[in-house]
């Protein structure tokens, strides 16, 4: 949890006496808050270059590309020697016609700046509060957007991934411990989901408009990126109206305050039990004098190990990314034909969507490990079978 938040920072001990309401406030915050998520979602869908092979006849062609990087008005403006490639059918895969490391680094410039942004998120969302970074994520994106939206050079493309990055990188880092500090602890497990349910609806979104947009000549593309203003502008509306969780509250000293906005997210005054255990929970965190030390004592070592960095790193190595980026290549393979593309993404944004809702349905009855071990076993079964696949494919 890198924003200094200590929702699970030690036992509940009076977990049982809390008290709570769904109330109409509290669904209001989380709205808001999740907006982040598909922030997110709609640029990895809006600019994630997709490329579909046909080998039919010797051939290799475009048949029908993805994000806005495989755009033809997009190339054309911007990287017109991948375009003159595009055109040619050279004798060389697609992916090699997408060579190019400007092209590379308008894509990538968002990551490097949501990496090093998350260190900027983490003093903020530890001092200032979560809201703060969510306000801060909501008004860079809008910036980024605007000037992807409005680029006449490479220049204003980079600057404006860069303005995407950190958006993401201050929404990533304080929209999940905001959604689970409000959440009531019955019901976390679902309400933190959905942030991984609208970072999914964006990608899904993303696909459908870039379909649609491609048609558009020549400034379709502008339409794409520029699209990405509207969850940034509902997530900063709302933002204004979110109130700051009584986490952060108390943690910055505001007791009062943190237990008025306790009773009004609970729907209730008996929040005692609750309330006492926030306060013992800063107060554990606050004796803490040097956390980061704190963690490579050996006592918590396989905590940060497995927990912190062993399970993302290997959850990101299970090569879920690459299927989602390239699944018109595979649907391509499976003898779809030229809307392989829109199928592909329909259905894997689709997945992802019923995935989410099915763990936010389940997820707080039978436990995040349950989920972590079916997940796994289900993808290492998947794998194997594709691995077998391969190889009779090849063998014949």
């Amino acid at each position: 949890m890198g924003g200094g938040g200590f929702v699970d920072g030690g036992p509940l001990k009076r977990a049982h006496l809390y008290e709570y309401k769904i109330t109409g406030y509290f669904i209001f915050a989380c709205i808001v808050a999740a907006l982040g998520g598909s922030l997110f979602g709609y640029d990895l869908g809006v600019s994630g270059l997709q490329v579909l092979l046909d080998n039919s006849r010797n051939l290799t062609h475009t048949l029908v590309s993805g994000g806005v990087t495989s755009m033809d008005d997009f190339l054309k403006d911007f990287f017109p020697k991948v375009y003159r490639r595009k055109q040619e059918h050279l004798n060389e895969t697609d992916y090699c016609k997408y060579d190019s490391q400007i092209l590379t680094l308008f894509t990538s410039s968002l990551y490097f700046a949501a990496l090093f942004s998350t260190f900027g998120a983490s003093h903020v969302t530890r001092n200032k509060g979560r809201r703060a970074s969510i306000l801060v994520g909501s008004v860079s994106f809008f910036l980024g957007a605007v000037l992807n939206a409005a680029a006449v050079n490479i220049s204003m493309l980079i600057i404006g991934r860069i303005f995407l990055g950190v958006g993401i990188g201050f929404g990533n880092q304080a929209v999940p411990l905001y959604l689970s500090e409000m959440a009531p602890a019955k019901v976390r497990g679902a309400v933190n989901q959905l942030f991984q349910l609208t970072t999914c609806l964006g990608i899904l979104i993303a696909n459908l408009i870039n379909y649609g947009t491609e048609k558009i000549h020549p400034w379709g593309w502008r339409l794409s990126l520029g699209l990405a203003t509207v969850p940034a502008t509902l997530m900063f509306i709302g933002g204004l109206f979110l109130p700051e969780t009584p986490n952060s509250l108390v943690e910055q000293g505001r007791l009062e305050e943190g237990r008025r906005v306790l009773e009004k997210v609970r729907g209730t005054t008996k929040v005692d039990a609750e309330f006492a255990d926030l306060v013992d929970a800063s107060n554990a965190a606050q004796a803490v004098k040097h956390p980061f030390k704190n963690l490579l004592k050996r006592k918590n070592r396989p905590q940060l190990v497995i927990g912190a960095l062993g399970i993302p790193a290997f959850q990101q190595l299970t090569g879920m990314n690459s299927i989602l980026f390239y699944a018109p290549v595979i649907f391509q393979s499976l003898g779809f034909g030229s809307g392989a593309s829109l199928y592909s993404s329909v259905i894997t944004s689709g997945a992802l969507v019923a995935g989410a809702l099915i763990s936010m349905a389940l997820v707080d009855k039978f436990g995040r490990r349950a989920f972590f071990l079916e997940a796994g076993a289900e993808m290492l079964c998947y794998m194997v079978n594709n691995t077998s696949s391969c190889k009779s494919v090849n063998s014949f």
